[in-house]
């Protein structure tokens, strides 16, 4: 789970950067508030072929093989945001698939009360700071109410089952994470996003976005994985489906965890590839010769395909980053439409699993927490941290000032960052699976629930020369942010806060884009016993 809201606070607690370093590193967190100001996989279906409107007002890329170089010379898009979401009926649409390659078809499913509306494919990144690019827009397209949803009653799933009103093609797409937004006749708007993922992750570091967690908490149609109608645990779905709108503006999760790492990765100008969760579960070719993956800011609902193939990258020489807290805590299980389609759904029973009829022939397959029976695999043998609870708000607490990750932060011992550390939190937890010689680098007092712990970031290197890296809290992503004008008020996260979040992120991917962490960066110094005592729990 994750809270929204916050606000600039002042930083208490703790020395303050050094500033040389802060204003270096404070100019790129400011970044994220350029151009604020100027506001804020299914059936085939018919519906016409959207074509490229003439009246777009910006460049429109036509070439599908654009280097990441001209891409990113391309002006941005600051009108990108979304002015006014209207009613829940306003506008709102979903595709057929979670993502796609370059030039590839998918459908577009829209419902809208107004006459008429359109849609924009703007390509996140950063933009010279306006942190999107319009690559494509259509013609107008004759607007229409779709039918009031579908519900499977064995497993609560919501679906809307529309009929297919565009087919787009993403002719000149660079890859990347993009989000459609639908502008209605009536002056409402919604997001819709897709990725366009990679072909080859070779030689970069990849950018692993998370459809199925934000379809877990999607509560389109008053159901999700979490609550059901009247808001009870017990009428909540077993499985969600993609053949829905999300919620709210249509991509809040995207917006508050994964957004403001794209926009950082694409500004340092590393080599990069896009994909999901759910690719990475298709094929562990996706992360082939992968220099870094990266699990951004809510990553919760992992397949055990997904993490075997990711542990696997790791093993093979891939560094890897979990910039949130919560990550790879339920077991999940995708089903595809009909016999080879695209994956449409997330199966998820949490505690009522002895129900999954496909349990029976598939025990190590069930659909609950991945540390629990009958299948106990705890995460923190990939992730070095254990989830541990929430709610919480706490600061984050530097521990080892000197490790390389916090180079140019100018941190001492000691140091903290008010509201950093929330609303889940991830910990070291001697007794669980965990990698050998591993350093915890931030170690951070916390209450939660009435009950006194710590959260903890992490540092690993496995015989590959791979490292890992955790930051043990959800709102890492979020701290980018924090002193801006993004994203609300940022749990009250300030300014330094977020030049310390922004350059210490900045250390990681550069670091982990070189190559094999191990090889090139000191060895982790087991640091566990010393914190914790040897029977600490």
């Amino acid at each position: 789970m994750d809270d929204q809201g916050g606000g600039q606070g002042g930083g208490q607690g703790g020395g303050p950067l050094d500033r040389r370093h802060f204003l270096g590193a404070a100019a790129g967190a400011a970044g994220l508030a350029v151009g604020a100001l100027t506001g804020c996989d299914s059936s085939p279906g018919g519906g016409p072929a959207a074509r490229p409107s003439a009246d777009t007002g910006t460049d429109i890329g036509t070439d599908s093989d654009l280097t990441a170089a001209a891409e990113r010379e391309r002006p941005g898009s600051p009108d990108w945001r979304i002015r006014s979401v209207g009613p829940a009926d306003a506008v709102q649409g979903y595709t057929d698939k979670v993502s796609v390659l370059p030039g590839e078809e998918f459908g577009l499913y829209v419902s809208t009360t107004a006459p008429r509306f359109r849609v924009s494919a703007y390509r996140m990144g950063w933009y010279d700071g306006a942190q999107a690019r319009l690559v494509w827009r259509s013609d107008q397209v004759a607007g229409r109410v779709q039918r009031d949803r579908h519900m499977v009653k064995y497993t609560q799933t919501v679906r809307a089952d529309w009929k297919r009103t565009l087919t787009v093609r993403a002719d000149g797409w660079p890859e990347g994470a993009y989000l459609l937004r639908l502008d209605a006749s009536s002056g409402h708007q919604r997001y819709v996003p897709l990725i366009v993922r990679s072909r080859s992750a070779a030689g970069r570091t990849v950018l692993m976005h998370a459809p199925a967690t934000w379809q877990a908490y999607n509560l389109w149609g008053g159901y999700n994985l979490y609550e059901g109608k009247n808001g009870a645990y017990g009428a909540r779905s077993l499985a969600v489906s993609f053949d829905r709108p999300y919620d709210k503006n249509g991509a809040e999760k995207f917006l508050v965890h994964e957004r403001a790492l794209v926009v950082l990765a694409e500004r340092l100008g590393i080599p990069l590839a896009y994909t999901t969760g759910i690719d990475v579960h298709l094929s562990p070719s996706v992360l082939r010769g992968a220099t870094a993956a990266i699990s951004l800011g809510h990553d919760e609902y992992w397949t055990p395909e997904q993490r075997r193939h990711f542990t696997g990258a790791r093993d093979a020489g891939t560094n890897l980053a979990f910039l949130g807290a919560n990550t790879c805590f339920r077991r999940i299980r995708l089903e595809r439409a009909g016999d080879g389609g695209p994956v449409r759904t997330v199966v998820c029973y949490k505690t009522d699993y002895e129900g999954d009829p496909y349990l029976a022939e598939h025990r190590s397959m069930v659909t609950t927490d991945f540390r629990v029976s009958p299948a106990a695999d705890p995460e923190s043998s990939m992730t070095g941290v254990l989830y541990e609870g929430f709610p919480t708000d706490a600061p984050y607490v530097v521990h080892g000032a000197d490790h390389w990750i916090f180079e140019g932060t100018g941190v001492k011992r000691g140091d903290s960052f008010d509201h950093l550390v929330g609303v889940e939190y991830d910990r070291v937890t001697p007794g669980q699976p965990t990698p050998a010689s591993l350093e915890i680098v931030a170690h951070s007092p916390l209450v939660c629930k009435g009950r006194g712990s710590h959260a903890d970031s992490a540092y690993y290197t496995v015989p590959s020369g791979a490292g890992v890296f955790a930051t043990g809290t959800m709102r890492w992503v979020e701290g980018l942010m924090a002193g801006t004008r993004e994203n609300g008020r940022n749990h009250r996260m300030d300014a330094r806060t977020g030049a310390f979040v922004t350059r210490t992120t900045e250390n990681v991917l550069r670091a982990f884009a070189a190559g094999p962490a191990g090889r090139t960066k000191p060895a982790p110094r087991d640091n566990v016993r010393s914190v914790y005592g040897s029977t600490a729990t």
